[in-house]
């Protein structure tokens, strides 16, 4: 996989994230390419990988940045990984331009 680190679905988009828990500050530290060359969106939370409270925080921010309702927002893979996909349900289109804003 390579391009951009989303991809729509028919309920809104699914989003390739590399999470840095304990990372200091609650951000979108834009988007990467792994050594595999595959795209990912950065992520960091204050939040430490205990009992789910980072994956928790990578949802509230993810929420909060793409301006998406908090319910619509889960975990879809790598509940235990760095890389993450995120489901963000809404309208796909623009949730993907909220997503390109933040990567420029």
């Amino acid at each position: 996989m390579t391009g951009e680190p989303w991809r729509a679905t028919p309920d809104g988009v699914v989003v390739a994230c590399r999470l840095t828990p304990k990372g200091g500050r609650d951000a979108i530290d834009g988007v990467a390419k792994l050594s595999d060359g595959t795209a990912v969106l950065l992520a960091r939370v204050r939040s430490a990988p205990e009992d789910g409270r980072a994956n928790a925080a990578l949802c509230a921010l993810l929420a909060k940045t793409l301006d998406a309702p908090a319910s619509r927002v889960r975990l879809a893979g790598g509940a235990k990984s760095r890389l993450k996909q995120v489901a963000v349900g809404g309208d796909a289109e623009a949730l993907i331009a909220r997503l390109r804003a933040l990567s420029k």
